[in-house]
C-alpha cells in the first residue's frame, strides 16, 4: 500500500534527468544536491567530489573555483527551464492554459530543488560581490523571457481590441508578476504558515482573469465587475508559477 503523500520521502534533487558517467556531469550533479539539500553556506568542494566519486582535484581543475563551479551548475539548469518557457510561452493555446502550465513548471522546480538552488545563490549574492556580479544576469535572464511573453500578450490582446490603460505598460505588469514570484518562493522554502493558500488564491485569481480574457465574447463583468466566468480548476496542490501572459514566467520559474 503508498504511503500518504506527507509520509513519502521527498525526492532526490536532479540536475540531469539521465546520468552521462561524464566527470563534470557528475561533478555538477552532486554540487546541486548538496546545494538543494545543504545550501551555499555549507558547501564543502571534498563533499561534492566525495559525492561525485572523483578526486577533489578535478573539481578545481574544470571549475576552478567553488563559485564558478555554482555558477555553471545554475547554468545547466537555468538554460534548460528558460528554454522551456519561452517554448511554452510561443505555443499555441490561451493565457489561462499558459498560466497553469506554469503553476505546473512552478510545482517541478520546487521538487528538482532548483527553486532552493537559485534562493541560495540569490542570499549569498548579498554579500559576495563576485557571485553577485555573475548571478544577476542569470536572474535578469528569467525576467526577459517573462516580459518578451507579456509584450507578445498585450499585442494579442490589442489586435483583438483590447487595450489596457496607460500605465498598465508591459513593464509594469512583469514587475508584479516576477516580484511576486520570487516572494512565493521563499515564503515556500521557509514554509510560512497560511502562505501557500494565499498564493494559491492570488494565482487562482489571475487564471480567472486570464480565463476571461480568453473567452470569445468577453462578460461585460471583465469592465463593470458585475458577471464572472467559472473559476478555474486548480493546477496543483502548492499552487503557484513561473511564467507569465498567464504568469510567469513563474519561477522558477524559479529559474
Amino acid at each position: 500500500m503508498d504511503r500518504p503523500p506527507s509520509a513519502r520521502a521527498a525526492p532526490e534533487p536532479r540536475l540531469f534527468e539521465h546520468d552521462s558517467g561524464d566527470t563534470r556531469t557528475k561533478i555538477l550533479e552532486a554540487a546541486f544536491r548538496r546545494l538543494a539539500t545543504e545550501g551555499y553556506a555549507a558547501l564543502s568542494v571534498r563533499e561534492i567530489a566525495k559525492d561525485a566519486g572523483v578526486n577533489h582535484a578535478l573539481i578545481n581543475y574544470h571549475f576552478r573555483t567553488k563559485d564558478q563551479l555554482v555558477i555553471e551548475v545554475l547554468d545547466a539548469a537555468n538554460q534548460r527551464l528558460l528554454a522551456r518557457q519561452a517554448t511554452m510561452y510561443g505555443a499555441a493555446g490561451g493565457f489561462a492554459d499558459k498560466w497553469a502550465e506554469a503553476r505546473r513548471f512552478y510545482e517541478d522546480d520546487l521538487a528538482s530543488g532548483f527553486v532552493r538552488v537559485q534562493a541560495e545563490l540569490w542570499a549569498a549574492s548579498l554579500a559576495n560581490r563576485g557571485l553577485r556580479a555573475t548571478f544577476l544576469p542569470r536572474l535578469l535572464a528569467w525576467k526577459q523571457v517573462v516580459l518578451d511573453a507579456v509584450r507578445a500578450a498585450l499585442a494579442t490582446l490589442q489586435a483583438q481590441g483590447v487595450k489596457l490603460p496607460a500605465p498598465f505598460t508591459a513593464e509594469v505588469l512583469v514587475c508584479w508578476i516576477t516580484y511576486f514570484w520570487v516572494g512565493m518562493e521563499f515564503a515556500d522554502l521557509l514554509d510560512m504558515k497560511d502562505a501557500r493558500a494565499q498564493h494559491e488564491a492570488a494565482l487562482d485569481a489571475v487564471q480567472w482573469l486570464l480565463r476571461s480574457l480568453d473567452a470569445p465574447k468577453r462578460p461585460r463583468g471583465i469592465q463593470a465587475g458585475v458577471s464572472r466566468p467559472a473559476a478555474p480548476k486548480r493546477a496543483g496542490s502548492r499552487t503557484a508559477v513561473k511564467a507569465a501572459p498567464r504568469r510567469s514566467a513563474s519561477t522558477r520559474g524559479k529559474r
